[in-house]
Order: structure tokens, then sequence, then C-alpha cells
């Protein structure tokens, strides 16, 4: 008997790991700027009362603000990027924990800013604009606070809600410190008698594996497990969304999802319009289930068939080194100046690579991108990791390009636009892919992952927006958020998403359990978003060449400095409509039916 190990932090060669120098040299470094930081408290109350006194007031107020977000950039990213690598080491946790704590302190003391500059008068701005012309870089800045009136408090309160700030991540925090540190699985077993560690990390790539009893058992032990602490799970999404309803109600909002989408100027009707949309094209969506029941064979489709390729034979080794040279082959469509920056990334460990024991799972890259991003993998030698290494460094250029080209004050993108780049990297690496082979059983291999991107990202991201949204109404109804509720309304959802042909599985009742989007507060319904757009940004890349990668190079470079709907239309889409939406599951129902060809 073989076993497969997850190795300790320490046993991961350095090349495959991330260098968090270009932060900080050492954690005393660190420590200085956390002292530092601590301080700074005292000089940004230091203007309370003045910024509706002068323009150069105001000007200094938004320059020290620039400042801050540099430094608090660097000092909360390397506590993040450290704590990550170990979830378990009490020490980087608790780096973490106080650069959060100095976060906090830093926004509530700038707490009384924004209802000062909301007192300001129109035609005293005015003037200010005209007295001091440093401040029109801020334009933007005060557009998004006074838009914002109704919503606003006293400084009083307004310093309250903030300093509430550390209390209200509490659900988040558990959720991720129980999820990647305390959560523990029994290893699984394969028919060959070859052990299999089972981690968040491992449990999608083993529910790859083409033993169909491993993924059976896979899942049984996975959802049995986490079953066991369905109860505290469901109260710490109980917690977040009673947070989310102080804070919107505190801010006389509707309810959660407006006050959620209003932060990034996104109307309402664009997240029920997804919802809609995605409904009126289910019939794709279930055809697809078929074709995959019919492929692999079975009477019954099971929630753990949805993962293994139906193309027999077909899956291939990538390791990571291959994975980077063919990704860089396929974004050379976006020009040389954008691969010259992917090669960077690669070439000076801007990412973390591999899994190790405790590290967090998924991937993600860093918000930050000064003095440049940094990417988290957990990568795996297969084609799935390598559209998740397109997809992350998509994230970090977007980030590298919005903070080239934005100043301080604009370069932090919406949630709204995060996922276009990210998505548009994977579907130009597909299509490059399908591009190089006329290989039968290769092309259907590439087709069923590419409808797996949309299903997984499409419907199924929007059966989690839907979901989301449900447990918002529940909460703002008085309801509780218990797991039998969960249970039974998500098990619903997933019988409608996946139709008549797929078992739903008892065990799938909790996947609602597993995922840590729902502590993100409406965020995942833009990776449908996201995905719909960037099908058609990719599209009229790949069709008109130069012009639509200048337009969409004028989109990355945007960050915030107008309002995302506005961003997409420079590249050439409205998300305004349900008509990306539509296009992009059109296309999926012609693949599904090209598939069906091929096989």
């Amino acid at each position: 008997m073989s076993s497969h190990t997850i190795p300790k932090r320490s046993e991961v060669p350095q090349a495959y790991t991330w260098n968090l120098k270009d932060l900080f040299d050492s954690d005393e470094s660190w420590l200085s700027e956390y002292e530092a930081i601590r301080a700074l408290p005292e000089k940004i109350s230091a203007f309370a009362g003045t910024l509706g006194q002068s323009a150069q007031n105001l000007l200094a107020f938004f320059r020290l603000q620039d400042e801050l977000d540099l430094r608090l950039g660097r000092f909360f990213g390397y506590a993040s990027c450290k704590s990550d690598e170990d979830t378990g080491n009490n020490y980087y946790q608790d780096l973490r924990g106080k650069a959060m704590s100095a976060y906090v302190g830093i926004s509530s003391a700038a707490a009384f800013s924004t209802p000062e500059i909301m007192a300001i008068p129109e035609e005293t701005l005015n003037r200010f604009y005209a007295q001091e012309p440093a401040l029109e870089t801020y334009r933007r800045n005060l557009y998004q606070i006074r838009r914002r009136a109704a919503h606003i408090l006293s400084p009083e309160c307004e310093m309250l809600l903030a300093s509430a700030g550390e209390m209200a991540n509490g659900p988040d925090d558990i959720g991720r410190t129980f999820r990647n540190a305390d959560l523990k699985f029994p290893p699984v077993t394969d028919k060959q008698g070859v052990v299999h560690p089972l981690t968040n990390g491992s449990f999608v790539s083993l529910l790859e594996s083409t033993d169909a009893d491993l993924r059976k058992d896979v899942f049984e032990t996975y959802y049995n497990s986490l079953g066991q602490y369905k109860n505290t799970i469901a109260a710490t999404l109980d917690a977040q969304f009673k947070q989310l309803r102080f804070f919107a109600g505190a801010r006389k909002y509707e309810n959660t999802l407006a006050a959620s989408l209003d932060a990034t100027e996104v109307p309402v009707p664009v997240y029920l319009n997804l919802i809609e949309a995605v409904h009126n094209n289910l019939d794709k969506m279930y055809r697809y289930v078929s074709l995959r029941k019919k492929m692999l064979g079975v009477q019954q489709l099971h929630m753990y068939d949805v993962y293994t390729p139906i193309v027999a034979d077909a899956a291939q080794e990538i390791p990571f080194e291959q994975a980077k040279q063919t990704v860089l082959e396929a974004l050379g469509v976006l020009g040389s100046d954008y691969v010259a920056m992917l090669r960077e990334g690669f070439e000076n460990r801007w990412i973390d690579v591999y899994e190790n024991v405790g590290k967090r799972s998924g991937a993600y890259s860093s918000g930050s991108s000064r003095p440049h991003p940094y990417v988290l993998l957990n990568h795996k030698d297969n084609l799935d990791s390598m559209f998740t290494l397109a997809h992350e460094m998509g994230h970090a250029l977007h980030s590298y390009h919005s903070c080239k080209y934005q100043p301080v004050n604009t370069s932090d993108y919406v949630i709204f636009v995060a996922e276009v780049a990210s998505t548009c990297n994977e579907i130009l690496l597909m299509r490059h892919l399908l591009g190089k082979t006329q290989d039968k059983k290769q092309r259907a291999y590439l087709i069923n992952h590419f409808l797996d991107q949309f299903k997984g990202t499409v419907y199924r991201q929007t059966m989690f927006a839907e979901f989301e949204l449900e447990m918002g109404r529940m909460s703002e109804r008085g309801e509780s958020l218990t797991a039998d509720a969960l249970c039974a309304k998500y098990h619903a959802l997933n019988k409608l998403y996946f139709g008549p042909d797929m078992v739903s599985d008892d065990g799938i009742a909790l996947e609602w359990a597993r995922i840590p989007h729902f502590f993100y507060n409406y965020y995942v319904f833009q990776y449908a978003t996201g995905f719909s757009a960037a099908v058609a940004i990719a599209e009229r890349i790949l069709k008109e060449g130069e012009p639509a990668v200048r337009d969409y190079k004028r989109f990355l470079s945007g960050g915030c400095s107008t309002d995302p709907i506005s961003l997409l239309k420079i590249a050439g889409v409205d998300m305004s409509t349900p008509d990306p939406i539509n296009a992009a599951l059109k296309l999926f129902g012609e693949l599904v039916e090209e598939m069906e060809a091929l096989c």
C-alpha cells in the first residue's frame, strides 16, 4: 500500500513559494511598521472639523489617505499572505489579527470624514476645485461619497459603525479558521489500495478520478464529516447575515442586497436579471447533464460524477513549467507588453504554487499590486490547474494595469469587474488549445472542460447567488438560518439547476457549508456576470485583433475611475441588459451540440 502525502511548509522548494521580502524584509520589519501604523489614527484625527474650511485641508487629507492606502496594502498583504501559508501557525494568525485591528483603528479615526465631506455646500466645493486644481484628482472620490447622502450618518454614528468593523468580521474569521485549520477528514482509499488524504484542497481533484468507487467514497466521507458541524456552520452564516442586516439598516437601505450593490454602483436589476436569464436557459444545462450521463455510460448520474472527465484516456499530466509556457503562448494575442509582465511574475516568485499542510485552500490573487500582485495556488499537474494559473494571473495583471495607470485613489477596481480579466484569460487559453488540435478525442476533452467552466461559473454561481439571495430574504423576514432550513433550500435549488437526469444525492444538500464566498457579501453573482462579459470580450479580441485589445487594455487600466457598467462598455459589453448572459449561454448550447457530434 502506498500513500500520497502533503508536504509541510518547510519542505516546499523555495522556487515554488512567493517572495514576500518584496513587501517586508522580515517579521521584525513588519512589526516596526505595525508600531508606526498604530500612531496614525492620531494624525488622521487632527483633520477632524477642518475638511470644509479650505481646499488645502481637503487636498492634504486625501493625500494622507493615499499614503495610508499604500502602506496598508503592503502591511495587510504581508500578514494575510503569511497567515495563508499555514493557517495553523498561530504566530501569523496573530499578525493577521494585529493587521485587522490596526485597519479598524484607522477606519474609526477617519469616520468623521464622510459626514464632513457631505456637509460641504456644492458652491464651496466648486470654489475649492478652482482654488486647488490638484483636487480634480479626487473628484471621483468626492462624487462617490456625496452620491450616497441618504445613507451617511452623523460623525458619532459613523465612528461607531467603523468601530464595529472588527466585530463584523467575526463570522468570516471563524468560518475561515474552521474550514482551513480545524476541519479534518478521514483519508480515502482507491481500488488500487492507494491512500489519499482528503482535504478541502484535494476534494475536487479526487472527484475528477475515473475510479467511481473512489468518487463516491470521497463524496460521502467529505459530506458525512462536514455534516457533523452543520449547525455550527449555519450559526456562523446566521451571524453573517445578521451583521449585514445591522449595517444595511443603520444606513437606511431597503435590504442587504441593495446595500451591497450600492457600494459598487451596480443596479439591483443586474443581479435579478442574471437569475432570470439563467432560469430561461436551464434547458441547455439539462441537455448537458443528459449528455454527461450518456457519455459516462451510467444508469444514474450522481453529484459525485460531475467533475470526472467524460472523455476517457484524454487527460494529460501538465507540469507547472509546461502550464506556464502554454499560458504565455495563449495570451500572446494580448500583446508583447502583457506577455512580458506575465513572464516577470513567473520568474520573480509572485506565485505560491503547491499545497502544503495547513495552507489556505483554493486560489486567489491579492488585491494589492504594489510593488506587484501575489498569487496563491494549490497547483495539481492537470488541465484544471493550468486554467487556474491563467485565471489568477488575469486578476494579477488587471491589478497591475490599474495601479500603473491610475492614481492611488482610483486604482482599486470594484468587485463587479474583478472576474472579467481572469475569465477572459481562461477563454483565450481554451481557444488556443482548441486551435492546436483536430483530434476528436482531444477536442471533446477540451470542449467538455470549457462546458464545465460554463456550468461551474454561470449556472453554478448563479445557483449560489440565488441561494444567497434567499438567505438574505430569510434573515430579513426574521427567520433563523438553521442547518435544516438551509439544507432544504439548497437541495431544492440543486434539483432545479441540474434537472431530471441528475440524482441530487442527500449529501449535496450540505454543499452550502463548504462555500467560503457566502461570507463575502453578495459576491458570487459576479463570477457569472464576469464570465458572460469575458466571453464577449474574448470573442471580440479573437475576431477584431488590435482595436479590441486596445479597448480591453483601457478597461484593465480603468481602476474605479468610473462606474463598472461604464467601464465594461469601454471594452464593448453592456451588462445593464441580459444580452451578454443570453449570448454566453447560447454559446454554451452550441458547444453542447458540437460535443454531441464529436461523441
